[in-house]
């Protein structure tokens, strides 16, 4: 029988100890980086800190003297507009109180470069969701405003209403994304002197070029709509009586402004005799590009061009913000795959188009996503396999199963205890939800890196991993925008100091966002 060690006891105290300390260090530490990240001052440190360390880099040019072959080139070889980017990187899109963040708050870390807090835009982390009176004092500011003061033109293209959180975060502030009209404000909010989101894009900033959804945020309450006038839900929102179209329309009384809901007055519009365009062609969002109306909306591709065509004009340059990522967003939330991979080939084309349209060597282009989604592509499916078409094997309850699943949302349906087979149905067809492996109202955001694509002036400076707010500093810094003023020299006039040249336009876009700058 063995002696009982007493000491044993306090040894393992003893032991423990140090562990426990250095758990309540690390909860600690943990809960002061909470508070650090509330202040927009800790993005732009940050951020400038990764901005200095890739400034360092320089491209190498010299014979190489060892050589690593990673394989990996058996994929299908269709190469996409955004694939001929020069420049790559990865993106992590956490907010700073969110592991799998929204639109709000990664929008408003690209565009304004501060991470943020779910729900809110244009705001810095210390700006509580929905709370009015913390809007004031903690607004951020993004890269297209800052463009514009100075003296670029400044545009935005989205399939979505041109008040989604995407858009908004470029010209708003609001602790609420959903607060599209004031007709969405609660009356406390109004009275503590919140302003929607419609009317802080007509009166923050001048946007020369605005194309989207979202006519019924712009008039009167009851207002019938132009296209589908006998539809009640599609009538006029706004409770205040303004009709922010006319608002503005009639900022700029000296220069050519047009407004337009139809593809016929769009494809009218002249670029050379236009300076600002403003065209809403749905109440709310635009159609998916599968369901859309040719005859009555403008493509992504054909609104991206229009812009440029019209921004291109100014001396200066000109930013340019455009979005697909809504609808792409809105495919994968219902599950249904065909809708999200059409609206990502169409956006495919706009950032083709922009490049037939605009000079590498003048202008930056920005292609990222504000988050991904769990959708999965796999199965062993061999080459040239339909991208919507079933796996070769069956799974081990002896039922097909498509290439694309997705890992939660509304695809989730059960028969009698197992799934469905899917060879009953047209798994090919526009609106087939594809199967899902956890029963949810609608799939979720995923939390994983997204990809930066950059080409042009500066864009070497998108590699590795980065933080999302990095995105808005590379942007301001290549086109020498506040906060930066040490910043890279003008093409052909090296010698001289400060800003004195930088591209000349910026085009910026999320998979779907695409961002031209020049």
């Amino acid at each position: 029988m063995q002696t009982p060690q007493r000491g044993a006891p306090n040894l393992l105290l003893i032991l423990l100890c140090p562990v426990l300390l250095a758990v309540v260090l690390a909860a600690v530490e943990s809960q002061a980086l909470y508070e650090l990240e509330k202040e927009p001052a800790y993005w732009d440190a940050q951020a400038r800190a990764t901005l200095d360390a890739a400034l360092k880099l320089h491209p190498r040019n010299h014979r190489a003297k060892n050589i690593i072959l990673m394989e990996g080139a058996s994929g299908e070889e269709t190469v996409l507009a955004m694939d001929t980017f020069p420049y790559v990187a990865l993106s992590k899109t956490y907010s700073v109180d969110k592991q799998v963040a929204d639109s709000a708050s990664t929008a408003t870390a690209y565009h304004c470069g501060v991470k943020a807090n779910a729900k809110t835009v244009g705001l810095s982390a210390n700006a509580v969701a929905y709370e009015c009176n913390t809007t004031f004092g903690n607004e951020v500011y993004s890269v297209l405003r800052r463009a514009k003061a100075q003296g670029k033109s400044v545009g935005i293209v989205t399939t979505t209403r041109v008040q989604h959180a995407s858009p908004a975060a470029a010209y708003a502030h609001s602790v609420s994304r959903s607060w599209y009209s004031d007709a969405d404000l609660p009356s406390s909010a109004r009275r503590q002197g919140c302003v929607d989101i419609a009317t802080q894009m007509v009166t923050n900033v001048d946007i020369d070029v605005i194309l989207g959804g979202g006519r019924m945020y712009m008039t009167p309450k009851g207002t019938p709509d132009p296209e589908y006038p006998t539809s009640n839900s599609r009538k006029g929102d706004r409770k205040d009586r303004r009709n922010l179209i006319d608002v503005w329309l009639n900022a700029k009384p000296n220069k050519r402004s047009h407004y337009v809901w139809h593809r016929k007055e769009f494809d009218e519009i002249n670029p050379k005799t236009t300076d600002r365009l403003m065209g809403l062609f749905e109440p709310k969002d635009m159609r998916f590009e599968v369901f859309r109306n040719s005859t009555r909306d403008p493509s992504i591709v054909e609104m991206t061009e229009k812009a440029i065509q019209i921004l291109s004009k100014n001396p200066k340059g000109y930013f340019l913000f455009v979005e697909d990522e809504w609808r792409i967003d809105h495919g994968h939330h219902d599950g249904i795959a065909k809708l999200a991979l059409t609206e990502a080939v169409m956006f495919d084309q706009a950032i083709q188009r922009a490049a037939q349209l605009t000079r590498e060597s003048d202008t930056l282009t920005v292609v990222t996503a504000d988050h991904s989604h769990v959708f999965t592509f796999g199965g062993n499916t061999p080459r040239g396999n339909p991208i919507f078409g079933l796996a070769p094997k069956k799974a081990d309850d002896k039922m097909p199963f498509t290439s694309i699943l997705y890992a939660n949302g509304p695809g989730y349906v059960h028969i009698n205890g197992t799934r469905g087979n899917i060879t009953m149905v047209d798994y090919y067809d526009e609106e087939y939800m594809q199967q899902a492996a956890v029963p949810l109202d609608a799939e979720t955001h995923g939390g994983e890196d997204v990809a930066i694509y950059a080409k042009g002036p500066m864009a070497h400076l998108f590699h590795g991993v980065k933080e999302q707010n990095y995105v808005a500093h590379v942007m301001a810094y290549a086109a020498c925008l506040e906060p930066y003023t040490n910043c890279p020299a003008h093409p052909h006039n090296h010698t001289s100091a400060g800003c004195v040249n930088t591209p000349s336009s910026f085009l910026f876009g999320s998979l779907g966002l695409l961002w031209l700058f020049r």
